[in-house]
């Protein structure tokens, strides 16, 4: 996965927070989904088995969250794992 900016990761964490709609699609297409908002993944980093945090979980965690997505090495395939 390539670098993004902390902007852009801000914006994942804000629609996977409050966004129903993207969440729903970044469950069944994570690929699609984050390349709406400009992030690419290639399809082999993306578990078969997907879940995630509640929203709730990830609004109160927010800052948290970005700061290991922001230095952690492939962590989109971790997230979508659900694993907190």
């Amino acid at each position: 996965m390539a670098s993004h900016s902390p902007q852009d990761l801000d914006l994942l964490l804000s629609k996977l927070s409050g966004d129903d709609g993207f969440r729903q699609s970044f469950l069944s297409d994570p690929q699609t989904a984050l390349g709406g908002l400009g992030i690419r993944i290639d399809a082999g980093q993306i578990p078969a088995l997907r879940s995630l945090p509640s929203k709730e979980v990830l609004a109160a965690n927010r800052h948290a969250i970005k700061g290991k997505l922001e230095n952690a090495a492939g962590a989109i395939p971790f997230f979508l794992s659900g694993q907190r």
